[in-house]
Protein backbone atom coordinates (compact mmCIF):
# COMPACT_ATOMS: atom_id res chain seq x y z
CA UNK A 1 0.00 0.00 0.00
CA UNK A 2 1.28 3.72 -1.14
CA UNK A 3 2.75 5.86 1.69
CA UNK A 4 2.98 9.63 1.56
CA UNK A 5 5.04 12.15 3.45
CA UNK A 6 3.80 15.40 3.32
CA UNK A 7 6.49 18.18 4.29
CA UNK A 8 4.96 20.69 6.98
CA UNK A 9 6.43 24.97 6.84
CA UNK A 10 4.78 26.79 9.69
CA UNK A 11 5.20 30.53 10.30
CA UNK A 12 7.90 30.99 12.96
CA UNK A 13 5.23 32.07 15.76
CA UNK A 14 4.09 30.16 18.38
CA UNK A 15 0.71 29.96 17.65
CA UNK A 16 0.85 29.12 13.84
CA UNK A 17 3.67 26.64 14.89
CA UNK A 18 1.40 24.80 17.84
CA UNK A 19 -1.85 24.73 15.31
CA UNK A 20 0.53 23.20 12.31
CA UNK A 21 1.80 20.28 14.55
CA UNK A 22 -1.79 20.09 15.74
CA UNK A 23 -3.27 19.39 12.39
CA UNK A 24 0.14 17.36 11.35
CA UNK A 25 -0.91 15.24 14.65
CA UNK A 26 -4.62 15.03 13.25
CA UNK A 27 -3.90 13.54 9.68
CA UNK A 28 -1.42 10.67 11.23
CA UNK A 29 -3.85 9.54 13.82
CA UNK A 30 -6.37 9.51 10.93
CA UNK A 31 -4.54 7.81 8.22
CA UNK A 32 -1.37 5.76 9.02
CA UNK A 33 -0.25 5.40 5.78
CA UNK A 34 1.08 9.00 6.59
CA UNK A 35 4.14 10.23 7.69
CA UNK A 36 4.85 14.20 8.42
CA UNK A 37 8.19 16.11 9.01
CA UNK A 38 7.93 19.98 10.37
CA UNK A 39 11.04 21.86 9.06
CA UNK A 40 11.00 24.36 12.60
CA UNK A 41 12.55 28.18 10.76
CA UNK A 42 14.22 30.14 13.72
CA UNK A 43 13.94 34.12 13.69
CA UNK A 44 16.86 36.01 14.83
CA UNK A 45 15.77 36.27 18.50
CA UNK A 46 15.51 32.89 20.15
CA UNK A 47 12.81 31.61 21.55
CA UNK A 48 12.43 29.27 23.97
CA UNK A 49 9.09 28.62 24.33
CA UNK A 50 9.47 26.98 20.90
CA UNK A 51 11.70 24.49 21.51
CA UNK A 52 10.54 23.81 25.09
CA UNK A 53 6.93 23.10 23.36
CA UNK A 54 7.95 21.13 21.00
CA UNK A 55 10.41 18.63 23.22
CA UNK A 56 6.48 18.40 25.07
CA UNK A 57 5.07 17.42 22.06
CA UNK A 58 7.63 14.64 21.49
CA UNK A 59 7.36 13.49 24.97
CA UNK A 60 3.52 13.32 24.70
CA UNK A 61 3.00 12.01 20.95
CA UNK A 62 5.21 9.31 21.55
CA UNK A 63 2.81 6.56 19.27
CA UNK A 64 3.09 8.89 16.38
CA UNK A 65 7.00 9.47 16.93
CA UNK A 66 8.46 7.18 14.04
CA UNK A 67 6.01 9.39 12.03
CA UNK A 68 6.61 12.56 12.96
CA UNK A 69 9.67 14.37 12.74
CA UNK A 70 10.71 17.63 13.62
CA UNK A 71 13.92 19.41 11.64
CA UNK A 72 15.54 22.24 12.58
CA UNK A 73 16.97 24.46 9.83
CA UNK A 74 19.80 26.82 10.73
CA UNK A 75 18.79 29.67 12.31
CA UNK A 76 18.85 32.84 10.23
CA UNK A 77 21.18 35.82 11.58
CA UNK A 78 19.72 38.71 9.29
CA UNK A 79 18.43 41.13 10.58
CA UNK A 80 15.06 40.95 10.40
CA UNK A 81 13.07 43.42 8.79
CA UNK A 82 10.09 42.05 6.62
CA UNK A 83 9.11 38.38 7.01
CA UNK A 84 8.65 38.35 2.96
CA UNK A 85 12.69 38.55 2.73
CA UNK A 86 13.15 36.11 5.66
CA UNK A 87 11.43 33.46 3.46
CA UNK A 88 12.90 34.06 0.46
CA UNK A 89 16.24 33.63 2.66
CA UNK A 90 15.19 30.36 4.04
CA UNK A 91 14.28 28.65 0.71
CA UNK A 92 17.62 27.49 0.18
CA UNK A 93 17.44 25.70 3.88
CA UNK A 94 14.09 24.41 2.98
CA UNK A 95 15.23 22.58 -0.19
CA UNK A 96 18.46 21.09 1.21
CA UNK A 97 16.28 19.55 4.10
CA UNK A 98 13.31 18.36 1.45
CA UNK A 99 16.56 16.84 -0.71
CA UNK A 100 18.10 14.90 2.46
CA UNK A 101 14.10 13.78 3.04
CA UNK A 102 13.56 12.24 -0.22
CA UNK A 103 17.43 10.60 -0.13
CA UNK A 104 16.26 8.69 2.76
CA UNK A 105 13.05 7.76 1.62
CA UNK A 106 15.04 6.23 -1.79
CA UNK A 107 13.48 2.57 -0.63
CA UNK A 108 10.78 1.05 -2.53
CA UNK A 109 8.81 0.81 0.35
CA UNK A 110 9.57 3.99 1.77
CA UNK A 111 6.78 6.94 1.74
CA UNK A 112 7.38 9.11 -1.04
CA UNK A 113 6.77 13.20 -1.14
CA UNK A 114 3.10 13.50 -1.36
CA UNK A 115 2.92 17.43 -0.83
CA UNK A 116 4.17 20.69 0.96
CA UNK A 117 2.07 21.57 3.55
CA UNK A 118 2.55 25.90 4.25
CA UNK A 119 1.77 28.35 6.76
CA UNK A 120 -0.61 31.34 4.90
CA UNK A 121 2.72 33.28 5.44
CA UNK A 122 5.01 30.68 3.55
CA UNK A 123 3.91 31.18 0.24
CA UNK A 124 7.55 31.80 -1.38
CA UNK A 125 7.97 28.31 -0.51
CA UNK A 126 5.71 27.62 -3.08
CA UNK A 127 8.70 28.18 -5.60
CA UNK A 128 10.35 25.01 -3.85
CA UNK A 129 7.73 22.12 -3.82
CA UNK A 130 7.36 23.08 -7.74
CA UNK A 131 11.34 22.04 -8.03
CA UNK A 132 10.53 18.94 -6.30
CA UNK A 133 7.46 18.67 -8.67
CA UNK A 134 5.45 18.38 -5.25
CA UNK A 135 1.53 20.09 -4.85
CA UNK A 136 1.23 22.81 -2.04
CA UNK A 137 -0.88 23.20 0.58
CA UNK A 138 -1.93 26.07 2.43
CA UNK A 139 -2.68 25.82 6.01
CA UNK A 140 -4.63 28.87 6.86
CA UNK A 141 -5.05 29.67 10.60
CA UNK A 142 -7.64 32.56 10.31
CA UNK A 143 -10.96 32.23 9.81
CA UNK A 144 -12.61 31.23 6.64
CA UNK A 145 -14.63 34.87 5.84
CA UNK A 146 -10.74 36.44 5.99
CA UNK A 147 -9.41 33.92 3.62
CA UNK A 148 -12.61 35.22 1.11
CA UNK A 149 -11.44 38.68 1.68
CA UNK A 150 -8.06 38.04 0.98
CA UNK A 151 -8.98 35.68 -1.97
CA UNK A 152 -10.78 38.82 -3.18
CA UNK A 153 -8.23 41.14 -3.09
CA UNK A 154 -6.38 38.92 -5.02
CA UNK A 155 -9.16 38.29 -7.65
CA UNK A 156 -9.09 42.06 -8.15
CA UNK A 157 -5.54 42.33 -8.47
CA UNK A 158 -4.76 39.48 -11.03
CA UNK A 159 -7.88 40.58 -12.79
CA UNK A 160 -8.35 44.29 -12.42
CA UNK A 161 -4.68 45.57 -11.88
CA UNK A 162 -5.90 46.42 -8.58
CA UNK A 163 -2.81 47.87 -6.45
CA UNK A 164 -3.53 46.20 -2.81
CA UNK A 165 -1.04 48.19 -0.98
CA UNK A 166 -3.43 50.44 1.15
CA UNK A 167 -4.41 47.14 3.04
CA UNK A 168 -0.94 45.43 3.18
CA UNK A 169 2.73 46.26 3.23
CA UNK A 170 4.65 46.16 0.16
CA UNK A 171 6.21 43.01 0.54
CA UNK A 172 2.98 40.46 0.52
CA UNK A 173 2.83 38.36 -2.05
CA UNK A 174 -0.91 36.90 -2.96
CA UNK A 175 -0.17 33.32 -4.20
CA UNK A 176 -3.16 31.27 -2.26
CA UNK A 177 -4.80 30.56 -6.16
CA UNK A 178 -1.75 28.30 -7.02
CA UNK A 179 -1.49 26.02 -4.89
CA UNK A 180 -3.74 22.73 -4.68
CA UNK A 181 -5.89 22.93 -1.56
CA UNK A 182 -6.26 25.50 1.31
CA UNK A 183 -7.11 24.08 5.01
CA UNK A 184 -9.13 26.27 7.16
CA UNK A 185 -8.87 26.17 10.71
CA UNK A 186 -12.56 26.94 10.87
CA UNK A 187 -15.76 24.59 10.96
CA UNK A 188 -18.56 24.58 8.76
CA UNK A 189 -20.72 25.64 11.40
CA UNK A 190 -19.42 28.61 12.85
CA UNK A 191 -18.96 30.31 8.68
CA UNK A 192 -21.30 28.61 6.58
CA UNK A 193 -21.97 31.48 4.61
CA UNK A 194 -18.14 31.98 4.33
CA UNK A 195 -16.77 28.49 3.29
CA UNK A 196 -20.02 27.93 0.90
CA UNK A 197 -18.95 30.67 -0.99
CA UNK A 198 -16.12 29.38 -2.19
CA UNK A 199 -16.54 27.97 -5.81
CA UNK A 200 -13.27 27.78 -7.73
CA UNK A 201 -10.42 26.50 -4.74
CA UNK A 202 -10.63 23.45 -2.82
CA UNK A 203 -10.86 24.62 0.51
CA UNK A 204 -11.15 22.01 3.42
CA UNK A 205 -12.32 23.67 6.78
CA UNK A 206 -11.03 20.96 9.41
CA UNK A 207 -10.92 22.76 12.79
CA UNK A 208 -11.03 23.87 14.96
CA UNK A 209 -7.36 22.90 15.26
CA UNK A 210 -6.69 23.58 18.95
CA UNK A 211 -3.95 22.60 21.80
CA UNK A 212 -6.15 22.18 24.82
CA UNK A 213 -4.46 19.43 26.37
CA UNK A 214 -2.41 21.21 28.80
CA UNK A 215 -4.28 22.01 32.42
CA UNK A 216 -1.89 24.43 33.69
CA UNK A 217 -1.58 22.65 37.14
CA UNK A 218 1.94 21.86 36.97
CA UNK A 219 2.95 24.76 35.62
CA UNK A 220 0.99 27.20 36.65
CA UNK A 221 -0.40 26.25 40.00
CA UNK A 222 -0.43 29.70 42.13
CA UNK A 223 -3.14 30.98 39.12
CA UNK A 224 -5.20 27.73 38.75
CA UNK A 225 -5.49 27.78 42.67
CA UNK A 226 -6.88 31.65 42.68
CA UNK A 227 -9.60 30.21 40.13
CA UNK A 228 -10.51 27.15 42.72
CA UNK A 229 -11.35 29.63 45.13
CA UNK A 230 -13.92 31.69 42.96
CA UNK A 231 -17.52 31.10 42.04
CA UNK A 232 -18.94 29.37 38.89
CA UNK A 233 -18.70 32.03 35.73
CA UNK A 234 -17.77 34.80 38.32
CA UNK A 235 -14.17 36.18 36.88
CA UNK A 236 -13.65 38.46 33.64
CA UNK A 237 -10.09 36.99 32.65
CA UNK A 238 -7.84 40.22 30.29
CA UNK A 239 -5.34 38.50 27.73
CA UNK A 240 -4.32 39.93 24.59
CA UNK A 241 -2.06 37.25 22.88
CA UNK A 242 1.30 36.36 23.18
CA UNK A 243 2.31 39.76 21.03
CA UNK A 244 -0.23 41.96 23.18
CA UNK A 245 0.62 44.95 25.36
CA UNK A 246 -0.23 48.47 26.29
CA UNK A 247 1.60 51.77 27.50
CA UNK A 248 1.58 52.57 30.74
CA UNK A 249 -1.58 55.24 30.20
CA UNK A 250 -4.06 52.30 28.77
CA UNK A 251 -2.93 50.11 31.75
CA UNK A 252 -4.22 52.86 34.18
CA UNK A 253 -7.40 53.09 31.91
CA UNK A 254 -7.95 49.28 31.96
CA UNK A 255 -7.33 49.49 36.27
CA UNK A 256 -9.87 51.89 36.48
CA UNK A 257 -12.33 49.69 34.83
CA UNK A 258 -11.52 46.64 36.69
CA UNK A 259 -12.05 48.39 39.59
CA UNK A 260 -15.20 50.19 39.25
CA UNK A 261 -17.07 47.28 37.81
CA UNK A 262 -16.54 45.19 41.19
CA UNK A 263 -15.70 41.95 39.28
CA UNK A 264 -13.74 39.33 40.09
CA UNK A 265 -10.79 39.42 37.74
CA UNK A 266 -7.56 37.71 35.98
CA UNK A 267 -5.66 40.18 33.79
CA UNK A 268 -2.30 39.49 32.20
CA UNK A 269 -0.34 42.33 32.38
CA UNK A 270 2.52 42.64 29.79
CA UNK A 271 5.64 44.71 29.51
CA UNK A 272 5.73 46.14 25.97
CA UNK A 273 9.01 45.47 23.54
CA UNK A 274 11.08 48.83 23.34
CA UNK A 275 10.18 50.94 20.25
CA UNK A 276 11.06 49.97 17.17
CA UNK A 277 12.15 45.66 18.36
CA UNK A 278 10.57 43.14 16.75
CA UNK A 279 10.25 41.48 20.80
CA UNK A 280 7.73 39.78 22.11
CA UNK A 281 5.95 41.41 25.11
CA UNK A 282 7.53 40.25 28.25
CA UNK A 283 6.35 39.62 32.43
CA UNK A 284 6.98 42.96 34.73
CA UNK A 285 8.68 41.73 37.86
CA UNK A 286 6.86 44.47 39.85
CA UNK A 287 3.16 45.70 38.04
CA UNK A 288 2.98 48.01 40.59
CA UNK A 289 5.39 50.18 38.75
CA UNK A 290 2.57 50.55 36.18
CA UNK A 291 -0.56 50.62 37.64
CA UNK A 292 -2.83 52.95 39.66
CA UNK A 293 -1.19 53.44 43.24
CA UNK A 294 -2.73 51.38 45.76
CA UNK A 295 -4.69 49.44 42.49
CA UNK A 296 -3.55 45.67 44.05
CA UNK A 297 -3.99 46.11 47.13
CA UNK A 298 -8.09 47.50 46.86
CA UNK A 299 -8.55 44.82 44.20
CA UNK A 300 -6.83 42.02 46.40
CA UNK A 301 -9.98 40.23 47.45
CA UNK A 302 -11.17 39.81 44.05
CA UNK A 303 -9.13 40.30 41.58
CA UNK A 304 -5.54 39.05 40.53
CA UNK A 305 -2.69 40.63 38.44
CA UNK A 306 -0.52 37.70 36.18
CA UNK A 307 2.17 37.77 33.75
CA UNK A 308 2.18 35.46 30.95
CA UNK A 309 -1.25 33.59 31.21
CA UNK A 310 -1.46 29.79 30.24
CA UNK A 311 -4.37 30.72 28.39
CA UNK A 312 -6.74 27.51 27.32
CA UNK A 313 -5.76 26.27 31.12
CA UNK A 314 -7.42 29.12 32.30
CA UNK A 315 -10.59 29.39 29.49
CA UNK A 316 -11.34 25.78 30.84
CA UNK A 317 -11.72 26.69 34.42
CA UNK A 318 -14.93 26.89 35.49
CA UNK A 319 -14.88 30.15 37.34
CA UNK A 320 -14.91 32.06 34.29
CA UNK A 321 -17.37 33.66 32.71
CA UNK A 322 -16.06 35.67 30.25
CA UNK A 323 -12.85 36.58 28.57
CA UNK A 324 -11.82 40.47 26.78
CA UNK A 325 -9.57 39.23 23.79
CA UNK A 326 -7.56 40.93 21.07
CA UNK A 327 -9.69 38.35 18.90
CA UNK A 328 -6.64 36.51 17.47
CA UNK A 329 -8.27 33.36 15.28
CA UNK A 330 -6.82 30.95 18.03
CA UNK A 331 -8.11 32.41 20.87
CA UNK A 332 -11.72 33.08 18.92
CA UNK A 333 -11.97 29.50 18.95
CA UNK A 334 -10.30 28.38 22.49
CA UNK A 335 -13.43 30.64 23.85
CA UNK A 336 -15.26 28.89 21.46
CA UNK A 337 -14.06 25.71 22.46
CA UNK A 338 -14.83 26.08 26.80
CA UNK A 339 -17.91 28.30 25.59
CA UNK A 340 -16.50 31.56 27.49
CA UNK A 341 -18.28 34.36 25.94
CA UNK A 342 -15.63 37.07 24.31
CA UNK A 343 -15.45 41.00 24.61
CA UNK A 344 -13.33 42.22 21.46
CA UNK A 345 -10.40 44.52 21.74
CA UNK A 346 -8.20 43.89 18.62
CA UNK A 347 -4.68 45.04 18.76
CA UNK A 348 -3.23 44.27 15.14
CA UNK A 349 -3.02 42.02 12.22
CA UNK A 350 -6.73 40.83 10.67
CA UNK A 351 -8.28 40.52 14.45
CA UNK A 352 -10.83 44.00 13.46
CA UNK A 353 -12.01 41.71 10.89
CA UNK A 354 -12.37 38.70 13.09
CA UNK A 355 -13.98 41.22 16.14
CA UNK A 356 -16.51 42.24 13.27
CA UNK A 357 -17.71 38.93 12.24
CA UNK A 358 -18.04 37.75 16.35
CA UNK A 359 -20.04 40.86 17.15
CA UNK A 360 -21.88 41.72 14.50
CA UNK A 361 -22.02 39.10 12.28
CA UNK A 362 -22.16 35.94 14.15
CA UNK A 363 -23.81 37.53 17.61
CA UNK A 364 -21.35 35.85 19.52
CA UNK A 365 -19.40 38.05 21.60
CA UNK A 366 -19.73 42.05 22.49
CA UNK A 367 -17.69 44.81 22.13
CA UNK A 368 -15.35 46.80 23.98
CA UNK A 369 -13.60 49.13 21.07
CA UNK A 370 -13.55 46.82 17.34
CA UNK A 371 -11.98 49.85 15.70
CA UNK A 372 -9.41 49.79 17.84
CA UNK A 373 -5.66 49.73 16.19
CA UNK A 374 -2.97 49.78 18.76
CA UNK A 375 -1.04 51.95 15.59
CA UNK A 376 -3.01 54.23 15.55
CA UNK A 377 -1.94 55.44 19.60
CA UNK A 378 -5.90 55.14 20.12
CA UNK A 379 -6.64 55.12 23.71
CA UNK A 380 -9.62 53.66 25.32
CA UNK A 381 -11.07 54.96 28.54
CA UNK A 382 -12.32 53.62 31.57
CA UNK A 383 -15.63 54.54 31.13
CA UNK A 384 -15.92 52.38 27.75
CA UNK A 385 -13.75 49.34 29.02
CA UNK A 386 -16.33 49.35 32.52
CA UNK A 387 -19.49 49.48 29.88
CA UNK A 388 -17.76 46.79 27.50
CA UNK A 389 -16.96 44.48 30.63
CA UNK A 390 -20.40 44.87 32.59
CA UNK A 391 -22.18 43.66 28.68
CA UNK A 392 -20.26 40.73 28.99
CA UNK A 393 -20.80 39.88 32.45
CA UNK A 394 -24.44 41.12 33.23
CA UNK A 395 -27.78 40.11 31.79
CA UNK A 396 -26.07 38.08 28.86
CA UNK A 397 -28.13 35.04 29.01
CA UNK A 398 -28.91 34.65 25.66
CA UNK A 399 -25.34 35.08 24.31
CA UNK A 400 -24.26 32.86 26.56
CA UNK A 401 -26.22 30.60 25.39
CA UNK A 402 -25.55 30.71 21.63
CA UNK A 403 -21.49 30.66 22.65
CA UNK A 404 -22.70 27.26 24.45
CA UNK A 405 -24.46 25.76 21.67
CA UNK A 406 -21.47 26.51 19.25
CA UNK A 407 -19.02 24.98 21.66
CA UNK A 408 -21.19 22.29 21.49
CA UNK A 409 -21.09 22.31 17.52
CA UNK A 410 -17.19 23.06 17.59
CA UNK A 411 -16.55 19.86 19.31
CA UNK A 412 -19.30 17.84 17.34
CA UNK A 413 -17.60 18.65 14.34
CA UNK A 414 -14.42 16.87 14.45
CA UNK A 415 -15.80 13.36 15.68
CA UNK A 416 -16.59 10.43 12.74
CA UNK A 417 -19.71 12.18 10.43
CA UNK A 418 -18.90 15.63 11.50
CA UNK A 419 -18.14 18.19 8.84
CA UNK A 420 -14.55 18.79 9.87
CA UNK A 421 -14.11 14.90 10.17
CA UNK A 422 -15.79 14.37 6.70
CA UNK A 423 -13.20 17.26 5.24
CA UNK A 424 -10.05 16.07 6.63
CA UNK A 425 -10.79 12.59 4.58
CA UNK A 426 -11.26 14.38 1.57
CA UNK A 427 -8.13 16.11 1.90
CA UNK A 428 -5.62 12.72 2.94
CA UNK A 429 -8.05 10.94 -0.56
CA UNK A 430 -6.56 13.94 -2.02
CA UNK A 431 -2.90 13.50 -0.70
CA UNK A 432 -2.96 10.56 -1.50
CA UNK A 433 -4.05 10.64 -5.55
CA UNK A 434 -1.03 12.74 -5.97
CA UNK A 435 0.96 9.42 -5.59
CA UNK A 436 -1.12 7.70 -8.56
Amino acid sequence: MAKAHLVFVPSPGMGHLASAVEVAKLLLTRDHRLSISVLILELPLVNSKIQNYIESVQDSSSSLSNRLRFIDLPKDESELSNFASFFERQKTNVKEAVLKITQSESSVDSPRLAGFVLDMFCTPMIDVADDFGAPSYIFFTSGAAFLGFLLYVQKIHDEENFDPIQFKEKDTELRFREVRGIMVNTFLELESHAIESFKTLPVYPVGPILNVESNGRNTHQEIMQWLDGQPVASVVFLCFGSMGSFGEDQLKEIACALEHSGYRFLWSVRRPPPPGKPASPTDYENPQEVLPQGFLERTAAFGKVIGWAPQAAILAHPAVGGFVSHCGWNSVLESLWFGVPIATWPMYAEQQFNAFEMVIELGLAVEIKMEYSKESGMMVNCDEIERGIRCLMENNSEKRKKVKEMSEKGRMTLIEGGSSYYWLGRLIEDVMDNLA
